[in-house]
């Protein structure tokens, strides 16, 4: 049982009466409050004479005995308003000691219920800003350090531990992950435990139940659980006190276990030796229990909330690499690029980060910024699933099969000029007068000549369908191939390609028609259409309009909106960047050879004269060399 203090003013007639009182209570003078020991929670009660004790006894009461219940002894002419108004009873004088001693135990027990009330009213504040706190972290591991740290901070405990329950080859078992202590520093390392009774981690979270050991060393008789000292042999530690709780869902699943130790009876002092845990290190009180299994169940729900949006983001992670890989296995020539232009970006975009000077010194990216870059990038090029494939893997400007009817055509009118002519040699031989030598050999020239010339046209076809900048002459000559028709044995006039071909077979450079450059450039327009369709988070929301800029230039010649300077949001400046470049230098393409990155950044030099690309963006990209890191190797 507590000693009951009570404490008078040196000289005051209240001492006499103190020292009266029956066994039990404890009569000391003000003085005395810095010298004698006490718990912080208990100072006692204090007993005055107001018909000697001042208002400045009052004040030094108040500075020493802070919360401190006060009886005062009045006298029969005393006059009640002048009575200071902080006393909690006012006995007049003589006092009986029994009914002096009723009075100060009610006054204590009256403090205590009004600190108890108090505690609860900041303890249940408390836990309001926890539940906020833990439902506002998403990192797990911030989220666990959160959650012990919290649970030991309002239990006074000098150490803690979490295990979360796993799968583990079709059995659930504990995984130690987090370990904090106070008094000395733990070396960690993950380890598992069977959910079983043999440990009291097990036990708690085989059975659902909170467990409370004044004592870990001396559990309960029959207990089938038994704590491994060889720790605190090795640390020089003793685990005393220890409330393990479970961290259970509202489905009533266990996920984790909570368990702290040596709850300190000073509150947060923390023990100054081992043997000062023996000493001080009490049971923990019932509403710390409380607490704990408060706090357990909010953090089992902040903890599974955080799993959920992990395993969330995992399956969106895993639908847009999937997304990405389908795409690209409709081009496989074009397979790497968008993973390649994603690593790309987000190195610039952490470039743009770090950089402290203008333009940039105001422009930062939070994680979740970064991670809408990443998934633009990566998305940049899906509305490709809605571009013809013929067209979207299209090598060079006629398509092969076109190529092969060029080829037999020109088979079919090389052996109609071989019937034809075959036929006139016939014709001179037959009616002829005479041998006919010299027309004979005017037929075989003329032969000749003509397979010659055909065979020249179709080398020009096969030569023209190649995806290279074409000088001006050939285009001519390729004009020229529907005009010279090759007259066959019935009479009929063919050419080796059409009107249409030759259009075709005389694009400038690369390989597509205008009409499928546009099928090409609608695949952003197709990208946005099918990104607006995703319910993005608030965090996330700009990615349509991130990935439908990057082939917009800054001086309004991209596509498909024309958009102009600062109409381009930054993310796609950067990723118009990294497009071109990745596209110019990637080695898988078959209708064009890799550009050195030399070379590329040359292109890009001239493209940032023209007013096309950001200049600063460039700059930083030339300066980063991101893709010294993202590129394969030579």
């Amino acid at each position: 049982m507590h000693r009951r203090l009570v404490w008078y003013p040196d000289g005051s007639p209240a001492g006499a009466v103190a020292r009266g009182l029956p066994d039990g209570f404890e009569a000391r003078a003000l003085s005395e409050a810095d010298s004698i020991e006490r718990r912080p929670d208990d100072p006692g009660a204090v007993l005055l004479d107001l018909d000697h004790d001042s208002a400045t006894t009052l004040q030094a009461l108040a500075s020493k005995l802070a919360g401190a219940p006060v009886v005062a002894l009045v006298g029969d002419n005393g006059s009640p308003e002048a009575w200071p108004k902080t006393c909690h009873a006012y006995l007049t004088k003589p006092v009986a000691p029994f009914v002096l001693a009723r009075a100060l135990d009610n006054a204590v027990e009256h403090a205590a219920l009004l600190r108890e009330a108090d505690q609860t009213k900041s303890q249940l504040e408390e836990l309001n800003e926890i539940g906020v706190r833990l439902s506002a972290e998403r990192d797990t591991d911030a989220l666990l350090a959160l959650i012990l740290t919290t649970a030991r901070q309002v239990t006074h405990s000098d150490a803690g531990s979490i295990y979360l329950a796993e799968e583990e080859r079709g059995r659930r078992r504990l995984r130690f992950k987090l370990t904090q202590n106070d008094f000395v520093n733990v070396p960690f390392r993950e380890f598992t435990i069977p959910i079983s009774p043999e440990s009291v981690a097990g036990h708690v979270a085989q059975t659902g139940e909170v467990l409370h050991l004044a004592d870990a060393y001396d559990p309960p008789a029959g207990a089938p659980y038994r704590i491994n000292r060889s720790f605190d042999q090795q640390v020089g530690y003793r685990t005393k006190s220890m409330l393990v709780v479970p961290m259970r869902t509202p489905a009533g699943e266990t996920i984790g276990v909570l368990q702290l130790i040596n709850c300190r009876g000073h509150g947060h002092r923390r023990f100054a030796s081992s043997e000062a845990i023996e000493r001080e290190a009490i049971p923990y009180p019932e509403r710390f229990m409380s607490l704990a299994a408060s706090l357990a169940s909010q953090a089992a729900v902040a903890l599974q909330n955080s799993r959920l949006l992990e395993n969330i983001q995992a399956l969106f992670e895993g639908f847009v690499r999937a997304s990405v890989t389908a795409i690209e296995a409709r081009d496989p020539t074009t397979s790497g690029h968008s993973f390649r232009v994603a690593d790309l970006t987000v190195a610039l975009a952490n470039a743009v980060d770090r950089a402290d000077h203008a333009p940039f010194a105001a422009v930062r990216f939070s994680p979740d910024e970064m991670k809408e870059i990443r998934y633009a990038s990566l998305l940049h090029d899906f509305g490709k699933v809605g571009v013809r494939e013929e067209v979207l893997v299209k090598a060079k400007k006629l398509f092969p099969h076109h190529l092969d009817l060029i080829t037999q055509r020109a088979e079919l009118i090389r052996r109609g000029v071989e019937l034809r002519l075959t036929r006139k040699k016939l014709d001179l031989l037959l009616h002829a007068a005479s041998r006919p030598v010299d027309a004979l050999a005017d037929c075989d020239a003329e032969l000749e000549a003509l397979l010659r010339e055909l065979d020249e046209h179709v080398a020009a076809v096969v030569s023209a369908n190649e995806p290279t900048v074409m000088p001006q002459d050939v285009a001519a000559r390729i004009q020229h191939l529907p005009l010279a028709a090759f007259v066959d044995h019935r009479g009929q006039s063919a050419t080796v390609i059409t009107e249409d071909e030759a259009r075709t077979l005389s694009i400038q450079r690369g390989s597509l028609t205008p009409e499928e450059f546009k099928q090409i450039q609608s695949h952003v327009v197709h990208t946005y259409q099918f990104l607006i369709q995703i319910p993005w988070t608030r965090e996330l929301a700009r990615i349509p309009d991130i990935a439908r800029s990057h082939h917009e230039k800054l001086n309004g010649s991209g596509y498909p909106e024309g958009f102009a300077g600062d109409r381009i949001p930054i993310q796609s400046r950067m990723m118009t960047i990294t497009d071109i470049f990745d596209a110019l230098t990637a080695r898988d393409r078959p209708y064009k050879a890799a550009v050195p990155v030399d070379r590329a950044l040359d292109i890009l030099g001239f493209e940032r004269k023209a007013g096309a690309v950001d200049s600063a963006l460039f700059d930083l990209f030339v300066a980063a060399k991101p893709w010294e890191h993202h590129l394969p190797k030579s």
